[in-house]
C-alpha cells in the first residue's frame, strides 16, 4: 500500500485544471510510451496510447480516463489588487471560502492566494452571513492595489487550483487529497498500460484520457469521434453518498453504474460486467449515479458506442479535500484488466447485438 500511496500523491498534487491539462497529460506521456505501440492525440489535446493487436477483425476498444481537475480562472483584477474568479467545473459554494489555492500565471509563476471569508463579528447586526455566488468570493494574494498584482504578471484568465497535499488517514487505509476526480482515472490507465505491457490482446486497445470533462464531457466527444471505438470504458471517480445515508460506499468496491441522468447501461453490457466480475472475484456495488461522466458523450457518437463506466466513489469530491479508499482502486484495478483482456471480436458482437 505505500507503492500506491507514492503513486497517488504524485498524480494526485499535479495542477491541471480543464483546458489546461498539460501537466498531467505529459505525466501520461511519460508512463505510457515504453508500454504502447504509438502515442496518438486529438486536436483538443486528449492523449491516449495503442496496443496494436494481432488478432483478425480485432474490435477497436477505447478506456478513458479525464486528465482535468474543477478549479477558478481570473476574471477580474480589483483595483485594491484582489481578484474575482469564474468557476471551471462544478463547485459547492460553501467548500470555496478560507481556502488555500495557487496562481499560475502564463509565465509559470506560482502565486499563493486565499479566498476570502467575512468573519462573524463583520455580520453582527446585519441579519447574519448569506452563502456568497462564487463570482462575489474574493480571492486574495496580498497585493496592495491592481498594478502590484499585474507587476507579477497576473492577467484575466490565469488558473486558480486548490493548495492540498495528499496524506494517509490514520488507520492507513484511505487516502485525503483533492483532485481523486479524476486522477484516480489517469492513474488506473497508467497502472494497466504497465500491467499489459508485452501481453497480447485480442483487441486494438486505446488507452489514455480525455481532456475538458468537468465542463460538458468535451473531450470525450472528440476523441472517440476521432478513433472512432466499438466499445468505450469511461474510467471515473464518483461521490460516496454512504455518510448521508445513500449509495456508493468507500471499501466496498468499484461500482456497477447502471444510470446517470446522461447514461443508461445496455443490458448486454450489464451482463458483461456482472459475469466478468464475478469470475475475477471482484468486489462491486451497484451505483446509481446523480452526475455524468464521459460515457454519457461517448455513447452518442459513430452511430452510437456501447460504454459504461469502471468507476469508485470519493466522499467529498469536488473540493480541497477528498477522501477515498485505495483498496477499491485495486478492485477497480483487477476489474478493469479482466474486462479489457476478454473483449474479443465474438464479445463485443454480443454486447452490440440487437
Amino acid at each position: 500500500m505505500t507503492q500506491l500511496f507514492d503513486k497517488i500523491k504524485e498524480v494526485t498534487e499535479l495542477s491541471a485544471i480543464s483546458g489546461h491539462e498539460g501537466p498531467v497529460r505529459d505525466f501520461l506521456r511519460q508512463k505510457l510510451t515504453p508500454h504502447v505501440d504509438d502515442i496518438v492525440t486529438d486536436g483538443l489535446g486528449s492523449i491516449f496510447g495503442v496496443k496494436q493487436s494481432t488478432s483478425a477483425d480485432a474490435p477497436r476498444v477505447m478506456v478513458a480516463a479525464h486528465m482535468d481537475e474543477v478549479g477558478f480562472m481570473v476574471s477580474n483584477i480589483q483595483a485594491d489588487g484582489t481578484f474575482r474568479v469564474v468557476e471551471i467545473g462544478g463547485w459547492n459554494p460553501l467548500v470555496v471560502s478560507s481556502q488555500r489555492f495557487t496562481l499560475l500565471t502564463r509565465d509559470g509563476r506560482k502565486i499563493p492566494l486565499i479566498s476570502g471569508s467575512v468573519p462573524p463579528h463583520l455580520t453582527r447586526g446585519a441579519g447574519g452571513p448569506t452563502l456568497p455566488s462564487i463570482s462575489a468570493i474574493v480571492f486574495d494574494g496580498g497585493f496592495s492595489d491592481k498594478a502590484e498584482a499585474e507587476s507579477f504578471g497576473i492577467r484575466p484568465g490565469d488558473v486558480i487550483v486548490p493548495d492540498s497535499s495528499a496524506i494517509l488517514t490514520a488507520n492507513g487505509k484511505n487516502v485525503i487529497s483533492k483532485a481523486w476526480d479524476n486522477r484516480y482515472g489517469v492513474l488506473m490507465v497508467s497502472e494497466l498500460a504497465e500491467q499489459l505491457s508485452g501481453k497480447s490482446l485480442p483487441n486494438e486497445l486505446y488507452l489514455g484520457a480525455n481532456v475538458q470533462e468537468e465542463v460538458g464531457l468535451r473531450g470525450a466527444h472528440t476523441s472517440t469521434t476521432k478513433f472512432a471505438p466499438e466499445i468505450f470504458l469511461a474510467v471515473d471517480c464518483s461521490p460516496a453518498g454512504d455518510v448521508y445515508g445513500d449509495q456508493g460506499a468507500i471499501g466496498e468496491g468499484t461500482l456497477i453504474r447502471f444510470f446517470d441522468p446522461g447514461h443508461l447501461m445496455l443490458p448486454a453490457m450489464k451482463d458483461f460486467l456482472l459475469t466478468t466480475a464475478e469470475e475475477a472475484g471482484i468486489k462491486y456495488q451497484y451505483y446509481c449515479g446523480k452526475g455524468g461522466t464521459d460515457a454519457g458523450s461517448a455513447h452518442l457518437q459513430s452511430g452510437g458506442v456501447p460504454s459504461t463506466t469502471i468507476g469508485v466513489c470519493a466522499r467529498y469530491i469536488h473540493s480541497h479535500q477528498t477522501l477515498y479508499a485505495m483498496d477499491d482502486f485495486l478492485q477497480a484495478q483487477n476489474f478493469l484488466q479482466a474486462l479489457v483482456q476478454k473483449l474479443d471480436r465474438s464479445t463485443v458482437d454480443t454486447i452490440k447485438r440487437y
